[in-house]
């Protein structure tokens, strides 16, 4: 007989436990496995007052954006509802069936002051790392460095020509976004990186980098950079940027940098395109930090107009002389010219018997090669080209690319440097939380009922 569905709602008392609504495989159960923020009220302590109103528990908004983030739910006002109908959600954010939702504003609030204050998102973040760490799903042994261009929340309709935007103005006097701006000219990351006037300045978000890097229409981006642990594509360290490969290559050696002080772990190699593959880069790998870079050589010394380019002359590094093709010898007088390349000529008189000088210096006397000071690195990160380990690092690479693919961004939502650094470090939370749900945490056994 067919059923009739109840339209009587008026029950008055009710039985109800809100993790019996949660299946016990939901990803919010695995993930709650994973995440501790026991330590967070304690951290924060300081940045709040002792009288006054109790404000909302920071875990709560804590939870609430990973869960955001996790299932890519953008917008704060969005989360707030979700979470408000989600049965699973608020499970995961310890909310009773009847608990209020906090207001939406409150998340600009907190993230403004105290979550920046306190470095909030970053010290999440490394819990979770530590975590992985733990877990033994971090080897130590291989890093992968990379980038990936994420669309700013700014409009080219209202933009500036870059020639028009000046940085001695009263950051007392300007938005959030622009006094963030101001604050980062002399990081390597920021205005440090080039002083190369970009073609348009956003005025709401001026440190977003005008781009046309995707050999499309040209868009305001930051660039997200992560830096991953190859044995399971955990990732490390993540810090925003300028989207230009000068500020990127300086996030690396942060990110680098930061892993060692915090975690103590230093990659016997680190894997990463032809962008990091620049003299001073592969120098400060081989040389300061000892990291073997498997890395393809950034060179553009090869010609294209027939001649002899200088891989086709062999350096001694025994006498610090070049061998050209014809057997004859190049040496240098020491004179460092520019502040960092060092000439190696040939003798006129062994040039201009050569068979070989049409194919060599045709419109020169005789031949010349520039090597840099740093040419020590690129010959050691040539020597790893082509061999088995140098193969691996290749395949390897592909986790770093699968992460950013798996990256649940599409345009920011928040403007400004520290804005962009929220966002990236957050995505990489939930990344991570996933990764090690996913490969640790498993769901408590179902209770079993015995009736005696």
């Amino acid at each position: 007989m067919m059923g009739r569905l109840k339209s009587d709602q008026g029950q008055l008392f009710y039985e109800f436990h809100l993790g019996d609504a949660v299946p016990e495989d939901h990803l919010v159960r695995k993930i709650d496995t994973a995440l501790d923020l026991s330590w967070l009220r304690s951290e924060l302590a300081p940045h709040y007052s002792l009288m006054g109103r109790p404000s909302i528990d920071p875990e709560l908004m804590i939870r609430m954006l990973i869960v955001g983030y996790v299932f890519a739910i953008r917008s704060e006002r969005l989360i707030c509802r979700e979470v408000q109908v989600n049965l699973a959600y608020r499970w995961f954010c310890k909310l009773g069936i009847e608990d209020a939702i906090p207001d939406h504003s409150a998340f600009s609030r907190a993230r403004n002051e105290r979550f920046r204050e306190g470095d909030v998102f970053r010290r999440v973040f490394e819990r979770v790392v530590e975590a992985c760490i733990a877990a033994g799903l971090v080897g130590g042994e291989g890093f992968a460095v990379n980038a990936s261009l994420i669309a700013a929340d700014a409009n080219k309709q209202r933009s500036i020509a870059g020639q028009d935007w000046w940085k001695d103005r009263d950051p007392a006097r300007s938005s959030r976004a622009v006094k963030e701006y101001l604050a980062t000219l002399d990081d390597t990351a920021w205005g440090a990186a080039s002083d190369v006037v970009p073609k348009f300045v956003s005025p709401s978000d001026p440190a977003a980098q005008w781009t046309g890097a995707h050999k499309g229409p040209a868009f305001f981006a930051y660039s997200d950079n992560y830096l991953i642990d190859v044995k399971f594509g955990v990732i490390v360290d993540v810090e925003a940027s300028r989207a230009i490969r000068q500020a990127e290559v300086g996030a690396a050696r942060t990110m680098i940098e930061r892993t060692e002080e915090r975690f103590g772990l230093k990659p016997e190699r680190l894997v990463g395109d032809t962008a990091y593959g620049a003299a001073p880069m592969l120098n400060w790998l081989v040389e300061e930090k000892g990291i073997a870079p498997h890395i393809p050589v950034f060179d553009k010394s090869k010609r294209d107009d027939g001649t002899f380019s200088r891989s086709d002359f062999r350096y001694d590094p025994t006498s610090d002389v070049y061998h050209c093709p014809g057997g004859k010898r190049l040496g240098t007088s020491g004179t460092v010219h520019e502040g960092k390349t060092l000439l190696y000529r040939a003798s006129k008189l062994d040039c201009d018997v050569c068979p070989l000088k049409p194919k060599c210096c045709p419109k020169e006397p005789s031949r010349k090669i520039p090597r840099d000071i740093p040419e020590h690195a690129r010959d050691v990160a040539r020597s790893f080209a082509g061999t088995e380990g140098f193969e691996t690092s290749r395949r390897e690479r592909k986790k770093i690319e699968m992460r950013f693919a798996h990256l649940k961004l599409g345009r920011l939502r928040l403007r400004g440097p520290q804005g962009a650094q929220d966002e990236f470090v957050l995505a990489a939370i939930a990344q991570n939380l996933r990764r090690l749900a996913s490969l640790v945490a498993r769901a408590p056994p179902a209770q079993v009922l015995c009736i005696t």
